[in-house]
């Protein structure tokens, strides 16, 4: 393996040359977002092989424009990640753009019998190697970068070609290829970028126990701060901390001095135009219907409870029977869409309507039914006609 660090516009143009010959890249990333409330990128590791030679190079974006790399991404060619998450969220902010195609190891190892693997044990357990350890608090913005951090960089990217041709084959095995591949465009084509501010509420402690009137001024006021975090760039608890949020919530102040008793509540939330921005937030908020929109989890879905509960711990145990990743199959708002037959509700589509859609939709219509199976698990079995009652 070849290492090269980029950090000049003429090497990357070069590097670009090199990869563009290859039909997959891997690809990770460094970022940091503490202090900021969009993460900034702070290197790129990417991994290509030509001649039957694997490469790996380190792309430093704090000295580099790093949006030649745009065209890159956005060709047929694969991209492979490991938990590709925050990677996609990453590389959409700095460039506008992500891959066409990827593919993730560590959703693929979900579907033989791996639950979401860090990579440095997928590594160990497929191909007994150990990365080199490295400090996780390490300051990936500051330069120079020691050796040991290029090391530790690059091993992200070392291994990701051989996981994914041992994965594959796995995969093969067990018929599930196009599963991974299905599961690694719906990561592809899902929602990146910044939470919708109208819903940063939900995002709160307690909100479930808040009164309709309370919650109505906790969104308006977790709105606002959402939107003011992001048009300056800094964490939302660096605008309105939480117990500030949560102490205006309960207060409803109409004036500054109000505002300044509310717990949590200081003299940088009073001065200027942001205390007087706050109460603004504060009287939209009382104005919206007592009947605030119920969270996820409240009314409708309360009558749902029992059905969910026993769905839910059937679905986790044919994912258990299945080797598969359970956070895969489906969670509980998954069930929910389904009981409530919505025409989006995943395990209505594709290979989770294989796995269990399928069953559980003669189980909605009676068809079938769930039972203790006497160990501690639990079966489908198919129900008795009515004509045989």
């Amino acid at each position: 393996m070849t290492l090269r660090w980029i950090d000049n516009d003429a090497d990357l143009a070069e590097l670009i040359g090199d990869m563009s010959v290859a039909s997959r890249i891997a690809v990770d990333t460094e970022f940091h977002r503490e202090r900021t409330y969009y993460p900034r990128l702070a290197l790129m590791q990417f991994a290509w092989e030509s001649s039957g030679n694997q490469h790996v190079a380190l792309v430093d974006p704090l000295a580099c424009d790093v949006r030649p790399l745009i065209d890159l991404f956005q060709s047929e060619r694969l991209f492979v990640f490991h938990a590709a998450q925050q990677d996609l969220d990453v590389l959409s902010h700095s460039l506008g753009t992500g891959p066409a195609s990827i593919f993730d190891t560590q959703l693929a190892a979900g579907f033989v019998g791996y639950a979401t693997p860090s990579l440095a044990n997928l590594v160990n357990a497929e191909l007994r190697r150990s990365l080199p350890k490295g400090d996780r608090l390490t300051d990936w913005l500051r330069r120079p970068l020691t050796e040991a951090q290029k090391d530790y960089a690059a091993a992200d990217v070392e291994y990701l070609f051989e996981l994914t041709d041992r994965l594959e084959k796995s995969l093969r095995e067990r018929n599930r290829l196009e599963w991974a591949h299905e599961a690694c465009r719906e990561l592809r084509q899902r929602k990146v970028g910044p939470s919708d501010p109208t819903l940063a509420w939900t995002r709160m402690k307690d909100v479930r126990a808040m009164r309709s009137r309370t919650r109505g001024v906790l969104a308006a006021v977790a709105e606002w701060r959402e939107r003011r975090a992001m048009a300056s760039d800094i964490p939302p608890r660096q605008v309105l901390p939480d117990l500030a949020l949560q102490g205006i919530a309960q207060r409803e102040p109409r004036s500054l001095a109000d505002l300044a008793q509310a717990r949590g509540v200081d003299d940088r939330h009073t001065r200027g135009s942001i205390g007087n921005e706050i109460l603004a937030a504060v009287a939209r908020g009382l104005e919206w219907p007592l009947e605030f929109p119920a969270v996820e989890g409240d009314e409708l879905d309360r009558r749902l409870r029992p059905a969910v509960t026993l769905v839910s711990a059937w679905l986790s145990e044919v994912a258990r029977r299945e080797e598969i990743d359970p956070m895969l199959v489906g969670t509980r708002a998954d069930i929910v869409e389904f009981l409530r037959d919505e025409p989006e509700a995943r395990l209505a589509h594709g290979w989770r309507f294989d796995l269990v859609g399928r069953d559980l939709g003669a189980l909605v219509a009676g068809r079938t039914g769930l039972a203790f199976d006497g160990h501690g698990g639990l079966v489908m079995f198919e129900a008795p006609s009515s004509s045989a009652l």
